[in-house]
């Protein structure tokens, strides 16, 4: 027997004219890239999007055209993300950390039709001219009397929205048909491009509003660093007006006392980043002796929080909640709430629960596959391939069948290359990438459970831990840390962990750098430092 409801598409326009209508307090505050600050209501910012959707329809974009963005986190970047969906064509978000020849291969491959950049990556642009595709729109992020001085033929946001009506007669397309377009970062082979949906894309926000009450709320003034040309920004443009907390747009300043002073200034309740961005606001805590007055909540994923990290904002009063998802997920697949009777748990208990990987959010579910592709058991204890499925995680890659064909198990769940344990508490472990793990004499060792430890030493900065090949184990662990001061002693650190790990799971040297190499999204890259390190000899490995 069918239900006898109504059947109406879910759109991500909706989401904006409800906020419109239902928050009229809430508001986006954008540091610009023209260097003031700038704040705008949601009922204001659907009347720009209405006003750019007809400047982009009569520059000849339609349904299912891409439209790019190659911007900051700030106001008419969301606009665009309102705009380009709301009208049925793809908002495709590209990564200006990108290298050039990934970036031209993604433009090429998505097909867009017009990209919409920052001010500060026209010299960026201007480098790639000889080889951007022939016709390709391209629109400077600005008002006229900041439009730079060039021959690339650049048009004015500013003029695409001048003039023009602040109603738009949305189209009712089929909820499944594509919003938004975002490409992996490409540390093997070429970026892979995750084709979201309308449908996803409002559930995804409805699943992190009802798992991330503290930060999504009304009256909630949320600072995403993360940044809104990867993964949507975790969702948050589409969540928090939907719940009608504020948006505080960082734009290009993501140093630590900048942020420090934005949070302040603007009264944040909430941040999220990835953990490498929570080092510089570490660094400027320490200098001022305090945290951000208002700042109650930081959600920190993209990679392994480190527990000392946790620790360092928790004895400060901030709930830290360790987050785990991927590009494929749109992307939150995991939240590090703890239920309202773990609270009362020791501190040490909640800590070691807090540096989980944490809980599937609602619409997602976790399985473990052995190499044969068989089930293990969720125990704490069995350690296998992580594979998930939902309502927000892709079916496959955008034109890319190759890709898609490798990326899911013989049950269609999508395989995320990540190594895990889940306990009877349903805590998701991360032990490490599969491309990450040591094997040292038949064993493997965690690379992210000795950075971890690592990581609580006062004189390390920053660390990572990378595979070296070994004469006799296959492969040994080397520790390459960015020191505070002059650096811990190799002795110091064993000390520290081995009161965690065996004592054969020790790195066999340490090297000091001055910075870690980072990947596009801001991930450490061992990619990148095992290059750096190629041949690197242990020092019993002679």
């Amino acid at each position: 027997m069918q239900g006898m409801m109504m059947q109406m598409p879910l759109r991500v326009i909706e989401i904006l004219d409800y906020a419109a209508a239902a928050h009229p307090g809430g508001e986006i505050v954008s540091v610009r890239t023209e260097g003031d600050l700038h704040r705008q209501s949601y009922r204001d910012t659907y009347a720009r999007v209405a006003q750019l959707a007809h400047g982009l329809k009569d520059l000849g974009v339609g349904e299912g055209d891409r439209v790019a963005t190659l911007a900051w986190n700030g106001y008419r970047h969301f606009e665009l993300y309102y705009a380009v969906s709301g009208m049925g064509a793809v908002c495709h978000t590209i990564n200006p950390r990108l290298s050039a020849e990934q970036m031209l291969y993604i433009i090429k491959h998505a097909g867009d039709r017009v990209l919409c950049l920052d001010l500060t990556f026209v010299p960026l642009v201007e480098a790639l001219a000889d080889h951007l595709p022939e016709g390709l729109v391209l629109v400077v992020m600005t008002d006229r009397s900041h439009m730079p001085d060039s021959d690339m033929g650049f048009l004015c946001y500013e003029d695409l929205l001048d003039e023009q009506a602040t109603t738009f007669d949305w189209p009712l397309m089929d909820e499944n048909a594509a919003a938004a377009l975002c490409y992996t970062s490409g540390t093997t082979g070429n970026p892979k491009g995750a084709l979201y949906s309308h449908r996803s894309t409002v559930l995804h926000a409805m699943f992190i509003a009802i798992t991330l009450p503290k930060s999504l709320r009304e009256g909630g003034r949320i600072l995403p660093v993360v940044p809104m040309f990867h993964v949507n920004s975790w969702g948050l443009p589409y969540a928090a007006p939907m719940v009608g907390a504020s948006l505080i747009m960082p734009g290009p300043k993501l140093d630590g006392p900048s942020l420090f002073e934005l949070m302040e200034s603007e009264g944040v309740t909430a941040s999220w980043g990835v953990p490498t961005v929570w080092l510089g606001l570490r660094a400027e805590v320490e200098k001022r002796g305090t945290v951000p007055s208002k700042l109650d909540q930081l959600v920190i994923g993209g990679s392994a929080a480190p527990r000392a990290m946790i620790e360092f904002f928790e004895d400060r009063g901030l709930d830290v909640c360790h987050a785990w998802g991927m590009t494929e997920m749109s992307p939150v697949g995991t939240h590090g709430q703890l239920s309202e009777p773990m609270k009362d748990l020791p501190h040490d208990t909640r800590m070691r629960l807090k540096s989980k990987q944490g809980r599937r959010v609602f619409g997602v579910e976790l399985k473990l596959n052995d190499e044969d592709g068989n089930r293990l058991p969720h125990d704490g204890k069995a350690v296998g391939e992580l594979y998930v499925r939902g309502n927000a995680i892709i079916s496959g890659y955008f034109d890319n069948a190759e890709a898609t064909s490798q990326a899911f198990d013989r049950e269609g769940w999508f395989g995320t290359g990540d190594v895990a344990s889940i306990d009877g508490a349903g805590f998701l472990h991360i032990q490490d990438r599969s491309k990450d793990l040591i094997k040292s004499g038949g064993e493997w060792i965690s690379s992210i459970d000795l950075e971890n430890i690592a990581m609580a030493h006062p004189k390390v900065a920053n660390c990572a831990v990378i595979a070296i090949k070994h004469p006799k184990w296959e492969e040994r662990p080397l520790l390459v840390v960015v020191p505070k001061d002059d650096g811990p002693r190799l002795e110091e650190i064993h000390a520290m962990m081995q009161e965690h790990v065996a004592k054969w799971q020790l790195p066999d040297a340490m090297e000091f750098v001055e910075d870690l190499p980072l990947t596009a999204t801001g991930k450490v890259s061992k990619m990148t430092l095992r290059k750096c390190f190629e041949g690197y000899e242990l020092p019993d490995a002679g």
